[in-house]
Formats: structure tokens, sequence, C-alpha cells
């Protein structure tokens, strides 16, 4: 898994580290780990939340709480949405497997 360095994330972001960082005590979403050295390395997924939150903070100019509760109802809606695609497959599932199911019952009444 390729993880970024503090430094590489203020050239992802085009911000200073203090910023971000405190974007990420105030928004949980952001996890970066720390590496053998005792250095923060970022994953792609905190790439792409630090991304969005300065798109919210800077372009859309949410507070920082706003940006939160905004990432927190968009990661809802997607469980929702990944909930509901699940939902769909089952049902089709069961559609497949009933179906078969009786294509096996009239086989047998001609063997």
């Amino acid at each position: 898994m390729k993880t970024f360095s503090t430094a590489d994330v203020e050239k992802i972001l085009d911000i200073k580290a203090y910023i971000f960082r405190h974007w990420q005590e105030e928004i949980p979403l952001v996890q970066p780990r720390k590496d053998g050295s005792g250095r923060f390395v970022y994953s792609k997924k905190d790439i792409e939340y630090l991304l969005r939150i300065k798109h919210l903070v800077q372009e859309k100019k949410f507070t920082v709480e706003g940006a939160r509760e905004q990432l927190y109802a968009e990661q809802e809606n997607a469980g929702n949405a990944d909930r509901y695609a699940l939902s769909a497959v089952r049902a089709e599932l069961l559609e497949i497997y009933l179906t078969n199911r009786e294509q096996k019952k009239l086989l047998k009444g001609y063997e």
C-alpha cells in the first residue's frame, strides 16, 4: 500500500502541515499512522479526505465543524447506497435460486 509523508501531503494539498493536522484532530476520518521511524504516513484514503476537507473549507467556505458534519453525512449516504445495492443483489440472487429450484422440479418430472 502506497503511503505519503507529511511533506508529500503538503505538496499535494498545497497547504502547510499545521493546517491539515488541525483538520485531522477535528475530523477523525483522517487517521494517519506512524511508520517505523515515528513519522506520520498518510494513506490514499486520508489524502482523499483531506482534499475533500480542503474543498469544503476553502472553496465552499464551510467551517471545519461544518466540513466534519458534511463528511459524516456523505459517509452515511454512501453506506445507505451500499445497503440498497446489497439488498438488490440479494433479491436478484433469491429470484435466481427460486427459479432454478422450480426448473429442477420440472426436470425431475421428465426423468
